[in-house]
Order: C-alpha cells, then sequence, then structure tokens
C-alpha cells in the first residue's frame, strides 16, 4: 500500500457527489437533453457542460433570450429527482464512508438538497452529517466557497481537508480552498490530466483513523 498525502495532516473529507459518490451521468443526461432539444440546442456538444456546475449557471451561460434561468433550473430539478433510474454508487464507496468517523466527513455538491438527497438515497448512502448544497452558498463550484463553509461547520481549517472530486470546477474550487485534492476517474472515459493523486474507484483505498483524529489513506 502507498501512502496519500504523506506530509499532510488531515483530519476530514469532503466529497463532491455527482461523479465521485455515485454516477447520475445516465439520469442527468436524459433530462437535460430532452431540455436541450427543447431549447433548440446541439445536444451532443451542450452535454458535456452540465457536469461539476449549478444547473443555473450552466442555463445562465447559454444567454438564450426570453429564457428565466432560475424558472428552468427550477424545473430541471423536479424532472431529475424524479428520474433515479440508471443511477449507480462508485465501487468501493459504502465502505470507505462507513470507515470514517460520521462527523469527520461531508457531501459537497452543486446540485440542489432535494435532488441530492434523492440521489443518495437511489443508492442506499444515508444523509452525512453535514451535507453543502447549491442553496447553501452564492457562488457555486470553481468559487471555494462551498469547501470553506464545510470546513468552517466541520470546525477544522481547508488546510486539513481532504477533497474528493472528479469534474474540473470542483478541482479548481478545493485548490483556491487550499484543501488536498484527490481525484475520482470512475466516470471519466479520458485519461484525466491532472497535478492530483488519482483513484478509479474506493475498492483498494484503505482508511486509518488514529487516536487524535487524524485521517490516513493508502492505496495499492
Amino acid at each position: 500500500m502507498s501512502l496519500l498525502f504523506p506530509d499532510r495532516v488531515i483530519d476530514t473529507i469532503l466529497l463532491d457527489m455527482d461523479g465521485t459518490v455515485l454516477s447520475s451521468i445516465k439520469s442527468a443526461e436524459r433530462v437535460w437533453a430532452a431540455w436541450a432539444e427543447r431549447q433548440g440546442l446541439d445536444v451532443a456538444a451542450f452535454l458535456p457542460t452540465i457536469h461539476g456546475v449549478q444547473s443555473v449557471e450552466t442555463i445562465r451561460r447559454l444567454n438564450l433570450p426570453g429564457l428565466d434561468p432560475v424558472a428552468e433550473a427550477a424545473a430541471i430539478t423536479a424532472a431529475e429527482i424524479e428520474d433515479v433510474e440508471g443511477i449507480e454508487p462508485i465501487a468501493g464507496v459504502a465502505a470507505f464512508l462507513a470507515a470514517l468517523p460520521p462527523e469527520r466527513w461531508a457531501i459537497v455538491t452543486s446540485a440542489p438538497r432535494l435532488l441530492a438527497s434523492a440521489r443518495l438515497a437511489a443508492v442506499g448512502i444515508p444523509l452525512p452529517h453535514l451535507m453543502i448544497a447549491a442553496e447553501d452558498v452564492q457562488r457555486g463550484k470553481p468559487a471555494p466557497d462551498c469547501f470553506l463553509l464545510a470546513a468552517e461547520k466541520l470546525g477544522t481549517s481547508t488546510d486539513n481537508c481532504l477533497v474528493l472530486e472528479d469534474s474540473p470546477a470542483g478541482i479548481a474550487a478545493a485548490e483556491a480552498a487550499g484543501a488536498a485534492v484527490l481525484v475520482v476517474t470512475a466516470t471519466h472515459t479520458h485519461p484525466v490530466d491532472t497535478p492530483h493523486p488519482t483513484i478509479a474507484d474506493y475498492a483498494a483505498l484503505d482508511v486509518d483513523v488514529s487516536a487524535d483524529g487524524a485521517i490516513r489513506l493508502a492505496c495499492a
């Protein structure tokens, strides 16, 4: 086993949800593809832009005339809550989370809280002690606000946090917050160009929590 982040003291784990804890690509892309078709967009070109950021920001970036981004995002979220077919946990994630002290990890997601709760329930992962969702911050990823807020609520500093992420926006947010970063590549179809350590999933990840609360991760 190879120890990850041997030079950092880590006492808290912050996990993105989509693409990191679970894969909701099939569900999300079904809903977004239907919406994009109604807007006359190039669906194939548009779908890669939806991951890792808040839905309202995805819509705002399009600058579509006569469209209310907030209302459209709310409608998309409602459709996504109804459609959880095909959502799957990332391999080994349940055992990984069970090995962590419940007060030392959180979900930090760009999804609204109701959607995040529905997706976690769909894969049998209980709600965490703390979840930071889209409505909890004014600026979503790639701004660091969500990770800073999670660290504050858990009584630590982002210097002592390890963020598990899969998307460029999430990785940038974690970097801006000053956290250590571990990239999960389970849903990636191409090699990831990143200076951070990567794992395909959680199956080969070993967790050790010392008496002083330090969390050490090792990977086969």
